[in-house]
């Protein structure tokens, strides 16, 4: 007799539980809003990296931990402090990173491109890198979810090529270290968002609401995403229901650049 499919009676996108799951730049709109889905839908310990100050604690499976990335070094600190706060790391989100260039690509100097591959590039890389060691060590799994851009497609503004071309080599990166996962049911994939309302606009490039209205108008939707949809994006990652996904990147983008 053929065997029937096991289809899932709860319908709810969710890590399972139990699941330890480290976020990486949670002070972000996005950020914060995966953190607060992952323990409103699920029995989960998650870690909330911040550069910044921490908030008081109020979540007791919610780490607060705060770091600022420098070197290689750093990056594996914040990993193996999740660890041994959590007992081990089944899943690693990357939204940390950030958008330094101001002036037009024709005059960025050394310093402000060596940033923006540090920050972009070389510190994601470096978590991800030895998250997935220890994973490979548990021997259990795990899920990595890249943060990127859909601008990069489209070889970014003037104001932010270089961004944009960290973030493509980003999609470089989640194929190739899905490719290297596969074996030990790693899955890495990522998402690659359009432009969604989550402060980031404001606060790296002091954009006002003129521009983002004017922005959101670009869009075919008319609007901009919202934080709470790149988050259900990044949470469904990390559910089973994503299981036979890894090396893809999944855009959220209202159809901009049609």
């Amino acid at each position: 007799m053929e065997k029937k499919p096991t289809i899932p009676t709860e319908w709810t996108p969710r890590p399972v539980d139990g699941s330890r799951i480290l976020v990486v730049g949670a002070s972000g709109g996005i950020g914060r809003t995966v953190v607060d889905m992952l323990t409103q839908v699920a029995d989960c310990v998650v870690g909330a990296h911040r550069a910044t100050a921490l908030p008081p604690k109020t979540i007791p499976q919610v780490h607060d931990l705060q770091c600022s990335f420098e070197s290689e070094s750093d990056c594996k600190s914040l990993v193996d402090e999740f660890v041994e706060l959590a007992g081990g790391i089944d899943a690693l989100v990357l939204l940390n990173g950030g958008l330094h260039q101001s002036e037009h690509w024709l005059d960025t100097d050394e310093a402000t491109w060596n940033t923006e591959l540090a920050t972009n590039l070389s510190h994601p890389f470096f978590i991800a890198r030895h998250a997935m060691k220890q994973m490979r060590m548990q021997n259990t799994g795990g899920r990595i979810v890249f943060n990127g851009t859909e601008s990069a497609l489209h070889g970014g503004s003037a104001h932010s090529m270089p961004y944009a071309m960290t973030k493509l080599a980003t999609e470089c990166m989640v194929k190739g270290m899905a490719r290297e996962g596969a074996a030990d049911r790693i899955l890495v994939n990522g998402v690659r968002l359009g432009f969604i309302t989550s402060g980031f606009h404001e606060r790296w490039s002091g954009r006002e609401e003129d521009f983002l209205s004017e922005r959101a108008s670009l869009v075919p939707l008319n609007r901009g995403g919202e934080p709470w949809e790149a988050a259900a994006m990044i949470v469904y990652l990390l559910s089973g229901y994503s299981d036979f996904i890894t090396g893809q990147m999944l855009a959220l983008t209202g159809g901009d650049w049609l």
